[in-house]
């Protein structure tokens, strides 16, 4: 739940022992932004300060003000953002989380990159890699902190579509065997969108091979959305099986889990179609 601009973080009242410990991290980390109700005075007395200063030195302008001000908006947009984003953050935590063990570096990072985000479905996606990060501090790098600050919503949505068709096969990977087919176009996934999302970083696309998982063992289960399949391979061990043209990298695999996706109908039975050589008969 986004915050009332005229509130601050610490006015939320009790918080979890994690909430209350991500709140003093981040507030370590980026300079005290979170304190209570001082925010705006303290910004107001600074300006005011810079322009008394100011006025010593030169006479101050009617750009000169237009500047001070558009200065204390920014700040106070930066805040506003950043403060939904730790809301959000909030309820997400578990428990055992450990927001105190989270680097101060990525941290610094983290809010420096998203306090210009201001739709609401990317500080979503924001808050629950923070989430992500205070559950398992190093599981998010920088790089895909980084990646993220210059991902638009079109491209977001556009890999969550794609993530509507991950497995889970010990990694996980989307598969997409049929650039043309019906199941995949209806989510706007074809060569073009797959080469585009390889273009920015977020999977490898092959336009003419398919990919191979080596090394499967005889029997094994795959899992689509919770629901399991087992295969069943020719050999004892150092089976191969084909996955398609795409697979996510280090950045994609990372921020899958986390897109908000949500199984396309109909997509279990095609994979199980797609591989009946492979299933055992009480599947078939």
């Amino acid at each position: 739940m986004p915050l009332d601009p005229s509130h601050s973080l610490a006015d939320l009242g009790a918080l979890s022992k994690p909430a209350d410990t991500l709140i003093k991290k981040v507030s370590k980390a980026v300079g005290g932004l979170f304190m209570p109700r001082q925010i705006k005075r303290v910004a107001d007395a600074q300006a005011y300060a810079a322009l008394k200063e100011a006025e010593t030195e030169i006479q101050i302008t009617d750009l000169h003000r237009r500047a001070a001000y558009r200065r204390l908006e920014e700040d106070a947009l930066h805040q506003r953002n950043m403060e939904s984003i730790v809301a959000k953050t909030l309820p997400q935590l578990d428990d055992d989380a450990k927001p105190d063990a989270m680097d101060d570096d990525w941290t610094a990072n983290f809010f420096n990159k998203c306090r210009i985000v201001s739709d609401d479905d990317m500080q979503t996606l924001w808050s629950r890699v923070l989430a992500g990060e205070a559950s398992s501090p190093g599981f998010y790098s920088k790089r895909t902190v980084n990646f993220l600050s210059d991902m638009d919503k079109n491209d977001a949505e556009l890999f969550t579509n794609l993530c509507g068709f991950v497995w889970m096969m010990g990694d996980i990977d989307p598969l997409v065997f049929d650039y043309q087919a019906k199941i995949y176009n209806d989510k706007n996934i074809n060569f073009n969108t797959l080469k585009h999302l390889d273009s920015i970083g977020l999977v490898t696309c092959d336009g003419v091979g398919t990919i191979v998982r080596i090394g499967l063992p005889k029997k094994f289960v795959i899992i689509y959305y919770g629901k399991p399949l087992i295969l069943e391979m020719p050999e004892d061990s150092s089976n191969k099986l084909e996955i398609g043209h795409a697979q996510f990298t280090r950045i994609g695999r990372e921020l899958a889990p986390i897109c908000g996706s949500k199984p396309v109908a109909g997509f279990y039975e095609y994979v199980k179609e797609r591989w009946k050589q492979y299933l055992p008969e009480s599947q078939s």
